[in-house]
């Protein structure tokens, strides 16, 4: 049975290398750049794992990720993000994730935390 990650990005091209880059790795992906769609999706289905970015057009993936903590705990949430301050680092931290790469690593850096995780969980 493929793995199932749920990424969360407001910007279309990060999610569509997410997506490549996973399913070709063997993963199920489904991706979406709004909060309250990543809701409903694991409401209706299982995820082994998310990715969300921090700052998500009008959104906070920080609160996203605080719901998620709340009412889905068994699932592991890495933030991806392109905001460089360590105040994020911080917040996340206290939100709960998992795991927290910045976008200017490597994407191997990200699938190396996402076997990590799915395999701790």
């Amino acid at each position: 049975m493929r793995l199932r990650l749920l990424v969360l990005d407001d910007e279309e091209t990060i999610r569509r290398v997410l997506s490549i880059f996973f399913e070709g790795k063997g993963y199920d992906v489904t991706a979406t750049g709004i909060a309250a769609e990543a809701i409903a999706l694991a409401d209706l289905e299982k995820f082994d794992l998310g990715i969300f970015d921090v700052n998500l057009a009008g959104e906070s993936g920080l609160d996203l990720l605080l719901y998620f903590k709340s009412n889905f705990p068994h699932i592991p949430v890495i933030i991806y993000t392109g905001v460089a301050d360590d105040d994020s680092l911080d917040k996340a931290t206290f939100r709960g994730a998992n795991g927290f790469l910045r976008k200017t690593e490597p994407l191997d850096n990200l699938f190396e935390a996402v076997k990590s995780y799915v395999s701790a969980s």
